[in-house]
């Protein structure tokens, strides 16, 4: 203990900058968790092992790379990411497509199990949620990393077919917002690297680059000394460090290789101001970054550095929630603002203190303005004691929900954690260090010393200003002069500090009475105690061990919108926005975050068209602050007209220009021609926003939570019953109680049926063709029906992959998405789109259409549905063990009297090829179908 008062008095003098290079390195280092096995072969690779069971039988597996687009040489732009899509074309052990193949034999579904990234400085691949109790599932995932390591094919026609779906990724990624960032960083990062280092690169080279260039690439930089493997899951770690060893041993070393170099960025005396537009931007935005020096990887092992990020982390907080206050005024300065502290931009080598402001189309300037006086008021002023003690209280709070859930944490946050350790240098302590150091240091750091680091965080150099803003004629842009005069008039003016306001008020100043409990049962189908409470609500809960601190709750009722009538079409589309921006009780929204700090408990509404819903969360000792917010939710909706005009404003600012953007005309004309203009289903645009009626939105919302007789509550998670059980019915046993009776309308939307086709053309800066199907007809609601529904959508998906992504190489890929409907009619929804060249619609729209053909007639192949078996039988053995999984099993059960979970296996492994034939032609011959596509004119 005296270590770490000794190390917390050297921490505070290090925040506030009195503390320098010696003293520095009298820090302790920050403890590396025992529990991992971190190891190097003689080649260089590294090597982290780690035994977790959450979940049950399964493991991960990553290799990270040090090494992104930022090697790449002109002639070379792009080579990285094409290489990252090479490493699933042909390897040693899997030729051709067989690693995907093999895979999806085991249940790993690629692009949710199987994918990876490219970024400016990384490249990361992973297998995650393998079975490892399937017959050498371990050595073929770690033969897939040693392959990806050192034995990629790549062979001449895989590289070309690569070419093409590489093309389609640029064209569906090519945004306003990427356009705009291309242009900005010359700019930005002038006389660097990061100049042009966007890892999807130029098309120009993608499709020309000879076969060697990307053999030399990979040989010159995919290499062990800058690669690190990760495994965690429920393995044996002294076994699989042995198979790394003996596998991974052959890979050489190159001593002789080339230098990974992590550039540097330049400094600046003068603001750099950066201002780009686009015909398809729909907002401004600005972003303005104060940069300051990069912690050197080198240097992050020490407690100095732990502590710098907490401060870093307490300021960001503190000055996002002044920020949120703003927005929430009546008359806001601004649509969104936030600010972070971390990397500049693109590059790792350099960090910056950010704002980040939406701004009002016709007050570009207020936007900015504010948000550069917000940091200003900041490093002037510091942060007072109240902002402070309620910001550590919910750090602490985080903290120690991580704490109690340490047996509980799963696969992939520990995957993360190693990950950034091999290509940062991050640190990894376990959870129980950092507790008990963070619980004990940041108590005692006083909020002066916050202060004085925000000072360091902003200096008058090293600024950049970039605007990104839609390209209208109408529209001007404040001159780089202009912007200017900003940040000299804000450093200018006389502020003053920052004045917070909190209440004392206990969140409820009377607690209900409550009611009485009137029956208890226990329900054996899903283990379940059920309560019904003096006023009729009903009440569900569930144990489970599956989380530590957590317990989730939902209260559902029928009714929902369906009760009005279509003429309050833009109140119901707004209602559950609207109706929550007041607050709750005495406490405006703002103020009732204020008074939560420090509490793990949140609950919020939801009317939609057939129910109207609470759902919620909370950690068991915050569960009666869970109880008095369903209790406000329900009594004492607060009603704002400032924050209402607040959301006005915000609202149409945020609406105005949407329509430049080409997919939402896209999902304009769909929403249109599939419900048939239905009054419902449209979309709320800038122009209707004042039509929102607020006093009656408020008497909807209150109607529909004027009687809780009909509620059913669902409590699923760390639940102690005797515990609970007071509470449950001293609080919702107090709800109110007309005991009416209803159920909801049918509110006449439908889905158009037939044949029908809706082609329009769209002026899009990157010539582009979206394609929407969508097949629909009559369906029973049961629980085979919805596991073959599954099946369907998931075959067709692997089908299009390979027909259309794969073998055409002209889409980056084809969504597949099919539902059943209970209500109001028992009935289907499939859907398919896929974006491409405005020159290929035509024959891939063909091949969709051939395939949903050949299904009908033949049915899937044996492999193919023995796929979808196999990945849907390992989800469901994950979802076992989720408590969200249990509260829509429940749910599901309350609402339709379907059971998603008797004989689900029995009747996954049932189902036949010639029952997803049957099933397809049951679907399909019903011959309803919607196309709708929009294309670039040519």
């Amino acid at each position: 203990m005296k270590q770490l008062f000794r190390s917390l008095f050297v921490a505070v003098c290090l925040l506030c900058g009195f503390a320098q290079g010696a003293l520095a390195q009298q820090m302790p280092p920050i403890p590396v968790d025992p529990d991992v096995r971190i190891g190097k072969l003689d080649n260089g690779l590294t090597y982290y092992i780690r035994r977790n069971t959450q979940p049950e039988e399964r493991a991960d597996f990553y290799i990270a790379q040090k090494v992104g687009s930022i090697q790449e040489e002109p002639e070379q732009s792009g080579l990285a990411h094409f290489l990252e899509h090479m490493a699933f074309n042909g390897t040693t052990h899997f030729p051709g497509d067989a690693l995907k193949q093999y895979l999806e034999t085991i249940g790993v579904k690629f692009g949710e199990n199987l994918n990876a990234y490219t970024s400016v400085d990384e490249t990361v691949y992973n297998i995650t949620n393998v079975p490892i109790t399937r017959a050498g599932a371990i050595d073929s995932c770690l033969y897939i990393l040693h392959d990806w390591s050192n034995d990629l094919l790549l062979e001449p026609e895989e590289i070309d077919k690569e070419r093409g779906v590489i093309n389609e990724e640029w064209r569906t990624r090519m945004s306003a917002g990427q356009r705009m960032m291309a242009k900005a960083l010359p700019q930005m990062f002038a006389g660097t690297k990061y100049e042009d280092c966007f890892p999807i690169g130029s098309m120009e080279v993608v499709n020309n680059f000879p076969y060697q260039t990307l053999r030399d690439y990979y040989e010159k930089w995919y290499r062990p000394d800058l690669q690190g493997i990760v495994i965690v899951g429920d393995i044996d770690v002294e076994d699989i460090e042995a198979r790394i060893r003996t596998i991974f041993a052959d890979i050489p070393a190159q001593p002789n290789a080339a230098e990974r170099i992590y550039y540097p960025v330049n400094d600046n005396v003068e603001p750099i101001i950066v201002i780009e537009k686009d015909k398809e931007q729909p907002y401004v935005q600005a972003m303005l970054f104060n940069k300051h020096e990069a912690t050197p990887d080198e240097a992050k092992g020490t407690l100095d550095y732990l502590v710098q990020q907490y401060a870093k982390n307490m300021i960001t907080t503190m000055l996002n929630t002044r920020l949120d206050e703003l927005r929430q005024s009546a008359e806001p300065p601004f649509i969104h603002a936030a600010t972070e502290d971390g990397m500049f931009f693109v590059a790792k080598t350099k960090d910056a203190f950010t704002g980040y402001v939406v701004c009002k189309e016709d007050d570009m300037e207020g936007g900015i303005t504010t948000v550069l006086r917000e940091i200003e008021r900041a490093h002037r002023f510091g942060f007072t004691e109240g902002e402070y003690s309620r910001a550590k209280a919910d750090y602490l709070r985080q903290l120690e929900s991580a704490f109690n859930e340490k047996d509980k944490r799963k696969n992939r946050e520990y995957v993360n954690e190693y990950v950034r350790h091999f290509l940062d240098n991050e640190p990894i302590p376990s959870i129980e260090d950092e507790y008990t150091l963070m619980s004990q240091i940041a108590p005692n750091i006083p909020v002066e010393a916050l202060n004085q680091m925000m000072t360091h965080l902003v200096q008058e150099e090293n600024r950049v200003i970039v605007i990104f803003g839609p390209d209208k004629e109408e529209l001007a842009y404040p001159s780089h002069e202009e912007i200017l005069a900003m940040l000299k008039g804000v450093q200018a003016e006389e502020l003053t500090a920052y004045v917070d306001t909190v209440s004392d008020e206990p969140l409820l100043p009377v607690k209900p009475t409550g009611g009485q409990l009137v029956a208890e049962t226990y329900d054996d189908r899903y283990g379940t105690t059920e309560m019904v409470l003096s006023n009729g609500v009903k009440v569900i809960l569930k144990k489970t061990d599956f989380k530590a601190d957590e317990i989730l709750m939902k209260g559902v009722s029928l009714g929902g919108t369906s009760l009005y009538p279509d003429s309050e079409a833009i109140n119901i589309s707004n209602i559950n926005s609207v109706a929550a921006i007041g607050g709750l009780g005495n406490f405006s929204a703002v103020d009732l975050d204020k008074v939560l700090a420090g509490k793990k408990a949140s609950a919020s509404v939801g009317i939609g068209d057939k129910t109207e819903t609470i759902s919620g969360s909370c950690s068991p000792k915050d569960f009666e602050t869970l109880m008095e917010l369903t209790y406000l939710r329900f009594t004492a909706p607060r009603q704002d007209p400032e924050a209402f005009e607040s959301y006005k404003n915000r609202t149409k600012a945020t609406l105005l220009n949407q329509e430049m953007r080409p997919m939402v005309s896209f999902m304009d004309s769909i929403r249109s021609t599939v419900y048939m203009n239905h009054p419902r289903m449209k979309r709320t645009t800038a122009e209707m926003v004042d039509q929102i009626d607020y006093d009656r939105v408020m008497e909807m919302y209150k109607d529909r939570f004027s009687d809780a007789s009909d509620f059913t509550f669902i409590f699923v998670g760390n639940i102690e019953p005797d515990e609970l059980k007071p509470l449950i019915v001293q609080y919702l046993g107090a709800l109110p109680a007309t005991n009416r009776q209803e159920t909801f309308k049918d509110s006449g939307i439908r889905v158009r049926s037939g044949i029908h086709k809706n082609e329009f053309l769209k002026e899009q800066e990157t010539p582009k063709a979206s394609v929407f199907l969508a097949y629909s007809g009559a369906c029973e609601y049961n629980l085979r029906n919805k596991i073959q529904m599954s099946m369907l959508d998931q075959i067709l998906d692997l089908i299009y992959t390979e027909k259309v992504r794969e073998d055409e190489g002209d889409t980056y890929g084809v969504y597949v998405g099919g539902s059943l409907d209970k209500y109001p009619r028992e009935e289907f929804l499939l859907q398919i789109m896929f974006d491409t060249d405005p020159a290929r619609k035509d024959q891939l729209t063909d091949i969709i259409l051939s395939e949903i053909d050949a299904m009908v007639a033949n049915g899937p192949s044996e492999t193919d549905l023995n796929k979808v078996k196999e990945y849907m039988q390992k989800k469901h053995m994950e979802n076992l063990k989720e408590n969200r999984f249990w509260l829509g099993l429940i749910d599901e059960y309350l609402f339709t009297g379907t059971d998603n979970l008797d004989g689900y296996d029995e009747l996954v492994n049932s189902i036949t090829t010639e029952d997803i034939r049957a099933f397809a032609a049951r679907l399909f011959d019903q011959k309803n179908r919607i196309e709708v596509t929009t294309t670039s004119p040519q």
